[in-house]
């Protein structure tokens, strides 16, 4: 199941991220770390209605921001739609123990539906440069790469950013 997240519930969200983080550095992919993804970024999502949780026997086990709300960081890509109605995925998280079972599919169908419900142009986001299991995973979803990005505070390499028109 797949849900609105609550503020109450932001603890455990960064439990999972945090997990995320431990598997993904040992692995070579520095991609999150104490500066990010942080309690302040989830408690807005919060507030805007934009963080989901899902939900595997009461357990929660993933997370997904789902965001009309565009970064100034994005302004240097060409995108292949205009900036108009829009989705943004950001923060998307499985827990590794339930990594590989189609958890963060399930996330992207979800956030894909709700884009379209919507009647949006084009879903966005970005995904590190060195995570090639995350850009293989969007591209073979149809999410075309259009550029880069940096940010400073999370890694010297680049993030690829990606759009999918709907």
């Amino acid at each position: 199941m797949i849900r609105k997240a609550q503020t109450s519930e932001i603890q455990k969200i960064m439990t999972i991220t945090r997990a995320c983080a431990l598997v993904m550095s040992a692995e070579g992919i520095h991609q999150w770390n104490e500066e990010y993804p942080n309690t302040k970024a989830f408690e807005q999502d919060v507030s805007r209605g934009e963080l989901f949780v899902l939900l595997s026997n009461d357990e929660m086990i993933g997370c997904i921001t789902i965001s009309k709300f565009k970064d100034q960081e994005y302004d240097a890509i060409e995108w292949l739609s205009p900036d108009q109605n829009n989705i943004y995925i950001h923060r998307l998280a499985v827990h590794p123990n339930f990594q590989g079972q189609g958890y963060a599919r399930q996330l992207m169908d979800f956030a894909e539906e709700l884009a379209k419900s919507q009647h949006c142009t084009s879903i966005r986001l970005d995904t590190f440069s060195q995570n090639h299991r995350n850009q293989r995973f969007y591209e073979a979803r149809g999410y075309v790469r259009l550029g880069d990005i940096h940010f400073p505070k999370q890694s010297e390499f680049p993030f690829h950013c990606y759009e999918k028109l709907l």
